[in-house]
């Protein structure tokens, strides 16, 4: 039996939009033909994945009439019971149509910005529909090239509105559904609003409802920023905000790349997995594609691939955590202090007794804490030699 053998109980989702990518890009015309959605459902499901995701477009084409869009949602649910999967998650949209190219949410044009909300509402019903239970905001568009309009303040404000709005229209339909917002630095826009974990954990919590919202990181997105993606991973996790995750592999500095999981970043990975592992119950959902290289079946592979390196990675993880060396390494780095506790409790008298107290300078600015054999002997692991 292969132990990385991908199983829905490993909860790995994809993308309609992943695996269907035709391989197009800004310089070429697409490589592979158009993937039928339940298709995908099909050769998912053979691969041994728990879930799929959805755009509303990538369901419904915009413009479908209700009766076509009654058949095709009843196709696409009835591929999902004979192939045992589920729709975890779903989104919106908002940023291949050109009346958007100034924003959805964020457009100066209020006419704009209340037809996002339409279509968000609609698609939200949609995805309700089909049993998701958490909806991303990537803001594809919610960004700027000029700042001249002098929108920056206004934007996060109407921001703040259309998310509110949505919070309100979910409970009036008593969805049950979490917001996951999708921070992203830049492309297609030059700057985006909310760029980074960091600065959506601060926008949340201007919200009315920031209990109902929360963050879909996505590795490639940090990496673009030169940030490391663990430590956004952290700080959504800190915080209590890690309601969904993408998935994925980046070079920085470069356009968004959305490469197979591990391919280029493998310590990364490897962190990613662990704290994963350790901290958060919901799908692991791959935001990646295909090479535009590939043929169909360079994308079947690339999505086995996808799921086969968490499930290595997952058991590194496990070997890391139990390995005598590494582990002892980690305990002779984290040192406990024999005159005072941790955390300290504040009164008048320990913060005297603190600010009296004589630090031995001279030993603490010699010590080593032994990172560099620390971080060689979790190469090691990854190598494969422990």
């Amino acid at each position: 039996m292969d132990p990385y053998a991908p199983t829905p109980a490993d909860r790995f989702t994809f993308g309609l939009w992943t695996v269907g990518n035709p391989g197009r890009d800004p310089f070429g015309e697409p490589t592979r033909a158009p993937v039928d959605p339940t298709y995908s459902v099909a050769r998912l499901a053979e691969l041994g994945a728990y879930g799929v995701n959805f755009h509303d477009h990538d369901l419904v084409p915009d413009g479908t009439p209700t009766a076509e869009r009654d058949r095709i949602v009843a196709r696409f649910k009835r591929a999902l019971e004979e192939h045992g999967l589920v729709v975890p998650m779903a989104t919106t949209n908002l940023f291949r149509d050109p009346l958007f190219k100034d924003g959805a949410f964020t457009s100066a044009d209020a006419r704009v910005r209340n037809y996002a909300l339409h279509k968000t509402m609609r698609a939200i019903d949609l995805g309700a529909e089909l049993g998701a239970r958490t909806y991303v905001f990537w803001g594809g568009r919610e960004g700027a090239e000029v700042d001249a309009g002098g929108k920056l303040l206004d934007a996060l404000q109407w921001y703040r509105d259309s998310l509110d709005y949505l919070c309100e229209y979910v409970r009036e339909q008593g969805y049950g559904m979490r917001f996951a917002l999708e921070p992203k630095p830049n492309e297609p826009r030059g700057h985006a609003f909310l760029p980074t974990v960091g600065s959506a954990l601060g926008f949340i919590a201007t919200l009315s409802y920031p209990d109902m919202v929360g963050l879909n990181p996505e590795l490639a997105h940090e990496t673009m920023a030169g940030l490391s993606f663990p430590h956004a991973l952290a700080a959504a996790i800190d915080a209590g905000k890690l309601f969904h995750v993408d998935l994925n592999d980046q070079i920085m500095a470069r356009f968004d790349q959305d490469l197979r999981f591990g391919a280029e970043n493998l310590k990364t990975a490897f962190f990613t997995v662990m704290l994963l592992e350790e901290h958060y119950d919901g799908p692991r959902h791959f935001d990646a594609h295909a090479l535009r290289t590939e043929d169909e079946e360079g994308v079947w592979a690339f999505a086995l691939g996808c799921m086969r390196t968490y499930k290595i990675l997952a058991e590194k993880a496990e070997r890391f955590r139990g390995d005598p060396e590494i582990q002892a390494a980690i305990a002779s780095y984290r040192v406990d202090d024999p005159e005072g506790t941790w955390p300290p409790r504040f009164d008048a008298a320990h913060a005297a007794s603190l600010k009296g107290r004589e630090f031995d300078l001279t030993s603490l600015r010699a010590r080593g804490p032994g990172l560099e054999r620390l971080d060689q002997l979790t190469v090691e692991l990854l190598l494969g030699v422990r």
